[in-house]
């Protein structure tokens, strides 16, 4: 640049040499302006902007020191297309609002860590090629293997609280469930003796494995229907330019997954075969314990805020608008499209258990919760009518009475 600069009316920098002391400091001006120039071109670059967990490891997290699988894996990215990598912070937990509060509202580029299917979220979210695999393992001590289902019979097993592996046993009754309410509560109970395998979430089972016991338990990967799925970088539909971007340079950074599972203590095994009862939801891959169900309150809870007008069960868009919401955000507890073999946690029997108070109860649940079950207030995270919605649908899957 500086030599096309020099050279532009025709004259070779030789022939300036006679006039040295000018050319010297038009020369020097020249630097001065450029230099500048250059910095402000290189900062330019537009950022990858990603969408992160700033408390999920080992998947995210904003401290530098750990930043996680996840933002390593962003952070090659942006190395490899030659841009800089800046984070919007956002909690995972909120399922399909996450995604649509920051990727779809533009304010990011892309999330690392959604399940590639067709269903997610309509044609709203397009994926890169799969990064890798995540899903539920077994944590036993160590050179205790299981092949199958059939060798947890007569074992006491922890399994994390509504989930796919808790579904699975729950007609099994020569397995002795022991539920837990988070993966560390689940290696917590193997590591006081109270059960004999835990059956949670493997990527932070691995995790607290590494950073908390030491490394003293066998990680085992569980395949079947709904307990192990493909994992890949997420943008809004119409990011197809910078998705093939990213697609073209993922096979450059194939060679750094093994290592990064290592140090993240993700299980890199080959998984054991089970028959799970249902596919779960599409959901980001967090650390944080799932949403805990709907309980209904007592005396001792606030008063109850006065529920909206309900909007009725025939209303096709309100019921599909609450199906969305649900199985986005209830699912993770309540079971896709309110499938649930737990009766008392059972979405479909309110009408049955509340009769004529199953709006009231409903609506005063969601809006205030019960913190001390595990159950979240949504009346910060959804409007009121995203609630009626949910409600709309959920009168559309009651069981008729005697059920």
């Amino acid at each position: 640049m500086l030599a096309n600069f020099l050279s532009r009316d025709g004259l070779s920098l030789n022939n300036r040499t006679s006039c040295a002391p000018v050319s010297i400091s038009a020369l020097a001006v020249v630097l001065t302006l450029l230099a500048p120039a250059s910095k402000a071109g290189a900062d330019e670059r537009a950022p990858l902007r990603l969408c992160a967990d700033p408390t999920n490891l080992p998947f995210s997290s904003d401290n530098p020191n750990t930043p996680g699988f996840y933002l390593e894996i962003g952070q090659a990215l942006g190395k490899a297309l030659d841009r800089p990598v800046v984070y919007d912070w956002y909690k995972s937990y909120f399922g399909k609002r996450t995604v649509r509060v920051t990727l779809l509202g533009k304010q990011c580029d892309a999330m690392i860590g959604l399940t590639p299917t067709t269903d997610f979220m309509g044609p709203a979210v397009i994926f890169s090629k799969p990064i890798m695999k995540e899903g539920y393992a077994l944590v036993t001590t160590k050179g205790r293997k299981i092949s199958g289902i059939g060798d947890l019979k007569q074992l006491r097993v922890a399994v994390q609280y509504e989930t796919t592996p808790q579904n699975l046993l729950a007609q099994r009754d020569e397995i002795e469930k022991v539920t837990v309410l988070s993966p560390d509560e689940g290696m917590k109970a193997l590591d006081q003796g109270k059960v004999d395998v835990a059956f949670i979430w493997g990527p932070v089972a691995g995790w607290l494995n590494k950073t908390e016991h030491g490394g003293k338990y066998d990680i085992q990967s569980v395949e079947g229907e709904g307990l192990l799925w493909q994992v890949a970088i997420g943008f809004a539909k119409g990011s197809t330019v910078l998705r093939d971007q990213v697609d073209a340079v993922l096979p450059q950074l194939e060679a750094m997954i093994p290592g990064l599972a290592e140090k993240y203590g993700l299980p890199d095994d080959a998984p054991v075969k089970f028959t799970a009862l249902a596919q779960p939801n599409v959901q980001l891959a967090s650390a944080e314990a799932p949403v805990k169900p709907l309980v209904v309150a007592d005396s001792t809870t606030a008063p109850s805020p006065t529920p909206a007008a309900a909007t009725p069960a025939n209303d096709a868009e309100a019921v599909n608008a609450g199906h969305e919401v649900f199985n986005g955000t209830c699912a993770h507890c309540h079971g896709p499209d309110a499938v649930q073999s737990e009766r008392h946690i059972d979405l479909r029997r309110l009408k049955l258990k509340y009769g004529d108070d199953m709006r009231d109860t409903f609506w005063k649940t969601v809006h205030e919760g019960r913190p001390a079950k595990g159950m979240p207030a949504w009346k910060d995270v959804f409007d009121d009518k995203q609630l009626n919605d949910v409600y709309a649908y959920l009168l559309t899957v009651q069981t008729p009475g005697g059920n």
